[in-house]
């Protein structure tokens, strides 16, 4: 029996929908359909990278300006394949019961001791042109000398 769109319980906007009911609604849609048997980590995360993949190609070839303003009908397709590579990021987490909130928050804090905000800050990484440079002072070296041997 087909059933038409559904709207899930529990999922309304981002401030007021949590990752717990976004987990619920993929797992309910993959075992609804039996697909748990070919949602291996494997699999899913090809699946992750080839969506993300798809994400990209809306970017290619433009300039970072244009990529900040795309039309209405491009913002849709653009959060169509966000929404396939968050689901896919949530069936993963879902197939080896990986607490996202614990990970990403485990997670920010190796990041903020990697990239200091008094050494990053301004600069996307050690290979901007301009971090050199601005790194030199004598009075930063120590922070970045810690961060170096990381």
């Amino acid at each position: 029996m087909q059933s038409g769109p559904t709207v899930d319980a529990g999922i309304n906007d981002d401030s007021h929908t949590t990752i717990s009911s976004l987990r619920t609604m993929v797992d309910d849609f993959v075992s609804q359909r039996d697909w748990k048997q070919f949602h291996s980590p494997k699999n899913l995360s090809m699946a992750l990278a080839i969506e993300a993949s798809e994400l990209m190609e809306h970017f290619q070839w433009i300039s970072m300006e244009e990529s900040r303003e795309p039309d209405a009908a491009k913002l849709v397709e653009i959060g169509e394949e966000l929404a396939d590579v968050f689901c896919y990021a949530l069936g993963f987490a879902n197939a080896l019961n990986i607490d996202i909130s614990t990970a990403v928050q485990n997670k920010m804090i190796k990041n903020r001791q990697k990239y200091p905000e008094s050494i990053y800050k301004g600069f996307f990484g050690r290979d901007d042109r301009n971090f050199k440079s601005a790194t030199s002072n004598p009075e930063d070296n120590n922070d970045l000398e810690k961060v170096t041997a990381e």
